[in-house]
Order: C-alpha cells, then structure tokens, then sequence
C-alpha cells in the first residue's frame, strides 16, 4: 500500500515506525526482555503488520471491483438510455476511456449523463403516455367500448425499448390520424343527433330519452365523459332517424285525413269561424310537404288527440243533425237539376230519404254520401251540358223575341209619333234579325245534341224529354204556324175581294172600322217612356196560330210530354180559325151597304 501511496506518504510512514520501534525496544530493554523474547515479539508484530496490510489490500480490491462494476453499470445503462431514447450524439465515456484511466473518473463523468438521460426517458415516458392514452380514448370512441365502467380495450401496446423521437413521431400522426377521424364522426355524428332533436321537436317527443336509447353518451350529462362515435352509434342513429321519420310519415297522414274530416265536417255543419280558429293552425298540413313541417309539436300526441276528438264531437253532432243535412244537401241537388234542367235521382228523393231515415235502414250518413256521389255526377253533367244549354238559352232567347214581335206587329199604333216609338221600331229591327237566324239556331242545336248523344252514348234530357223531339216538334209546330198565317193571308185576301165586288156592286164602302171598337189591349204595358210595350203571348194549340213547344213549355207539363204529343198528332193541321175581329168585320161588309174597306 505504501508503494501506491506518494513519496512523502511512505517517508512519514517509515519514520514513524521507526521512532515507534525504536521506543518498543527501550521499553523491552527496561523490562529486561531477552533478545529471543524481543524477537520473537518483533515477529508477531510484523505478522500482525502483515494481517492489517493484507485486508486492506483485500478491502481496496473490492473496493475496485465494486466500482468497477459500478462503472460497467452506469456505462450499460447509459448505452441502453442512449438506444432507447435514440441519442446518438453524446460523447460517451468509453470514448474518453483513453483520457482518463481511473475508474471515480469514469464514474463521476457516466453518473450525470446517465441522470439527465433517466430525466429525459421520464419526460419522453410521460410524452408518449399522453399520446397512447389519447389514441386509447379516440380508439374507444370509434370502436366502441363498455360505458358502464368506461374502461377502454387498448389495442397499442407502448414498447419501453423504443422512445425515440421517430417513434414519438408515428405515435403523434397516429395520434393526428384518429383525431381527424373523430372530427369526421363527430360531425356525422351531431348531424344525426340535430335531426333527431328536429323530429323530436316536431313529434313531440323526449329528445334526451329518444338518443340515450342508441347510446347514453350521446345525451352527455359531463364534459369528461366520452362520446361513441363507433359505427354501431351511426347504424343507431340511422335507425332512430327512419324511425322517426316513419313515425312523422304515419303521423302527418293521420293528420291530413283528420284535417280532411274537420274540413267536410265544417262545411256540412256550418261552423263558426270560432270553431275553426281553435284548429286553424293544423290545416295548414294539407299545403305542406313533410320537410317543411319543422314547427315544434306540431305532430305530437296531444294535437292529434284533440283533433280526433273534435272530429269525434262534430260526427256526434252530425249524427243528430243528419236528417237536416240530408234533405239540405237534396235540395241543394234539386236546384242543381233545376238549374241544368236535369231530372235528379229519384232514389234519394226527400219523401224517401225521410222514410229511410226514420225506420232505421239506411246509415244517414251513407245516405248523404250518396247524396254527395249524385252531386259530383249533376255537376259533371251539367259541365257537359254547358255548350248545349248556352245554345238553348240563345233559341228561348229567340223565341221571346219573335213573340214580342207578334204582338208588335199586332199593334196598329206602333208607327205613330208617340214617346218611345222609335226605341220600339229599333228594337224590332233586332227582333227580326234574330228571328230569322232561328231555323239555323235550331238545326245546329239539333246538330250538336245527336253529336253529343253519340260521344255520352246517352240521349240529352231537358226536364225529362229528348231535346231533339222538343226541337223537331218545335219545327213542326213552326211549320203549321206558317203555314196558318199563310192560310191567314190568303183568307184576308179574300176578304178583301169579296169587298171590292160589294163596292162594285153598290158603289160604296163600308166605314173604317176602329180596333178599339173590337180588340183588347192584346198584353200592353208601359215601357216607362208612354209607349205601350207588348208582352210575350202564349197560345194554345187549338187556338188559330198552334203553339210553338219550346223547352219551357214542355217543363211545366209534369212529365206529360207523350200525352201532350198525342194531343198534338189528333190536331187537323189544315184547321182555319178565323178571328173574331176578321168575322165581325166580314159580317159588317155583309150587312152595310156604306163603308169603305178597312186598312191593313
């Protein structure tokens, strides 16, 4: 050891065991030791010497080898810290092995690389932690996991061997990958949960309940908990959000067929307007398509309930008022016919409606739909008809005015100077340009009814006769009253020669006669200007002029048509009637021999 020690060191040493040696030997001389005792003892020392020098040479060899090992250590940990942080960098002491031999040496430069590597590896364990925990929790949230004790199943291992910046690295993309992923779902995710909140909204449902049933994530109560964002969450939406959808679809037809029945039931009741302003707003469903249903509530439970129950009291009350509705309703088609000249459906008749109702055989509101059928079929025919019966309405039109004309022409004092003579002449000169176009009114109305019986394949009724027999008895019966004027005029004619032989033979002429003296104001009336207007006049078929048989005439003979055409058919065509103003005249020429002929 004193080999190993410096030059003072040993000097001191050796000195010191001398002066130490030499006081042994004075004391031993004092004592009277003998040489061979003093040698003897001098032996024992230096044995001892020797014992005390070699443990600690043994102490300082394990002393060695522990730091040594030490060294080795701390060299090994620092090369597995090195690879496994990847720092590859460091100058490491076995680089420096050269410049410097001692092992404290080599210790104490390994000691603190090996610390700051160790704080690095911590850092770097925390950085990588931190980014499986969040690629764990992504991962849970995509693939699904156990809510219930939010235990997450990892599907990364962390590799302790590898915490290099490369490896940190791919877990941070990794990291990125899921993280963009996540936004992706999520996005889908909160546009399944808006339009479930928007159909729950408009159905009146419980929003948190509907998606807690696909997933109780979804209805998050706490900013920690996760949100599923797996595939089982989006084929749970997509089946909650068709289920609401055909909920809404059930829903808004069973509204509109409701809104269709409180709409019928308004009509035929009546209601106020202060009925209808309760439920006004759910009629507005009939004009909506189902997107632009968005209203809150508007399809929930409560408003279908009181809508099916105000249908509910309105069927009840029609129920009772039924009867009332019927023979409305009838009436209303009544006057529909009337007005198209249509002969309506007897079945529903009010005399047997009433006896329907009354024994109980017939629902009455059967009946009314009935009722409605025959109304829908009135207006459809009376649309048919409409041509037809615009052409009608033209020939009665006609008819009135070569009445008028009759009488007018009848009037021996339409040309005088009078107020509202010349409003009377222009109006005659209408009458008989409309008069004249009757014979090609009534063909082309002849025509355009058998055109329209071959289309309808069905004969047109006007108040239950042909309208081509009506229009061909009408041509006939024209025919027989042209005829009988012209009879008129010949008989006139006559007249008027017998006349001219009397005055021959006399030599004088009987004195005008006055047509006031013999004739009635033949339907005059005031026009409102002093003239005197004559009204249309209506004669009978046994009369000296046959009756023209227009529509009008067959309406008012009670379904008498047949008879009325017998009647007709047993009249002598060439019958003569000679007027009583004619036969007083001719008697006048007859028994007075002065006079002049009279006027035309």
């Amino acid at each position: 050891m004193l080999a190993l020690g410096s030059p003072t060191i040993r000097v001191r040493t050796s000195t010191n065991c001398n002066v130490l040696l030499k006081e042994l030997q004075q004391i031993w001389n004092d004592i009277g030791e003998s040489e061979a005792d003093q040698d003897r003892m001098l032996l024992e020392l230096e044995r001892e010497c020797l014992d005390v020098y070699r443990r600690k040479v043994d102490e300082a060899a394990n002393a060695k080898a522990r730091l040594h090992q030490s060294v080795a250590a701390k060299e090994a940990e620092l090369a597995t810290l090195m690879a496994t942080l990847g720092e590859l960098n460091i100058d490491s002491p076995i680089q420096r092995e050269k410049r410097s031999n001692s092992l404290k040496e080599k210790l104490a430069s390994v000691a603190p690389l090996v610390e700051d590597l160790r704080v690095k590896k911590e850092e770097r364990m925390k950085q990588f932690s931190d980014i499986k925990a969040q690629i764990e929790k992504i991962s849970g949230e995509i693939s699904g996991y156990n809510h219930l004790n939010n235990a997450p199943v990892s599907s990364l291992t962390l590799d302790e061997q590898d915490l290099s910046v490369r490896k940190l690295t791919e877990y941070q993309a990794h990291l990125h990958t899921l993280q963009k992923e996540k936004s992706d779902r999520l996005h889908k995710v909160l546009e399944c949960v808006n339009e479930v909140h928007s159909l729950c909204g408009v159905l009146g449902l419980d929003f948190g309940q509907t998606v807690s049933e696909v997933d109780p994530s979804l209805h998050r109560t706490s900013i920690e908990q996760s949100t599923n964002i797996s595939n089982s969450t989006f084929e749970g939406l997509e089946q909650t959000i068709q289920k609401l959808k055909t909920e809404r679809k059930a829903r808004i037809q069973k509204l509109k067929d409701i809104v269709a029945s409180l709409l019928e039931l308004w009509n035929l009741m009546d209601s106020s307007r202060e009925e209808r302003s309760k439920f006004s707003r759910i009629t507005l469903i009939l004009g909506n398509s189902e997107p632009e249903i968005t209203e809150p509530g508007f399809l929930s439970t409560d408003i279908i309930e009181q809508a099916s129950a105000e249908v509910e009291r309105l069927t009840e009350l029609k129920a009772s008022r039924m009867k009332e509705l019927v023979m409305k309703r009838r009436s209303e088609l009544e006057e529909m016919c009337r007005m198209a000249h249509i002969e309506p459906d007897t079945s529903t008749s009010a005399e047997k409606s009433n006896a329907l109702i009354d024994s109980g055989l017939v629902d009455p509101s059967e009946l009314l739909a009935n009722i409605e059928a025959q109304i829908v079929k009135a207006k459809e025919e009376a649309l048919s008809r409409k041509e037809i019966m615009d052409r009608i309405d033209r020939w009665l039109f006609a008819c009135e005015e070569e009445n008028w004309l009759e009488d007018y022409n009848q009037d021996e004092n339409r040309y005088s100077a009078g107020r509202g003579a010349h409003i009377n002449l222009k109006r005659a000169e209408r009458a008989r340009v409309t008069v004249n176009k009757i014979p090609a009114i009534v063909d082309n109305l002849i025509n355009k009814t058998l055109a329209w019986e071959d289309e309808k394949k069905m004969l047109f009724l006007y108040d239950g006769a042909r309208l081509v027999s009506i229009l061909e008895d009408y041509k006939v019966s024209r025919q027989q009253k042209e005829e009988e004027k012209k009879r008129s005029r010949d008989q006139k004619k006559l007249q008027d020669l017998l006349l001219t032989e009397k005055e021959a033979m006399y030599g004088s002429r009987p004195s005008p006669r006055k047509s006031t003296s013999f004739r009635k104001p033949n339907g005059y009336r005031p026009n409102g200007n002093g003239s005197m207007t004559p009204t249309p006049r209506r004669n009978s078929v046994g009369s000296g002029t046959p009756e023209l048989l227009t529509p009008r005439s067959y309406s008012g003979r009670q379904n008498g048509y047949f008879k009325e055409m017998r009647r007709l058919s047993t009249t002598p065509l060439n019958f003569v009637a000679v007027s009583k103003e004619d036969t007083m005249s001719y008697a006048s020429v007859c028994g007075s021999v002065l006079g002049s002929p009279p006027h035309d």
